[in-house]
């Protein structure tokens, strides 16, 4: 099993961009579907985003396309999930998650291993 690693948050003002990075040790990202979540304060964990292993396919939910790009590197063994045109609703700690099950609505979202998050506030 994979140990997943996230990195790249921050804080960020309303408009601006932030790219988080999900390494993995212990085996390599490539054969995985990987899914990108976010949970805020005071609420459940929601899916955002996903890509495939088999033909780098990606989905999004409603409220971040258009604005957040998934990819996958697959040389570095990483999965990318570039965030712009940031509003202060974007706020959360992100996880990056392996074989990604997308349910219904973004809170319906499940995942087999996740890993420890990394914070993304934004604000002015």
């Amino acid at each position: 099993q994979v140990q997943l690693v996230e990195s790249g948050g921050g804080l960020v003002q309303p408009g601006g961009s932030l790219k988080l990075s999900c390494t993995a040790s212990g085996g390599t990202l490539n054969s995985y579907n990987i899914g990108w979540f976010r949970q805020a304060p005071g609420k459940e964990r929601e899916g955002v985003s996903a890509i495939a292993s088999s033909d780098d396919s990606t989905y999004y939910i409603k409220s971040v396309e258009g604005r957040f790009t998934i990819s996958r590197d697959s040389a570095k063994n990483t999965v990318y999930l570039q965030m712009n045109s940031l509003k202060p609703e974007d706020t959360a700690v992100y996880y990056c998650a392996t074989d990604p099950v997308i349910n219904g609505t973004p809170r319906d979202w499940d995942a087999d291993s996740y890993g420890q998050g990394t914070q993304v506030i934004v604000s002015s």
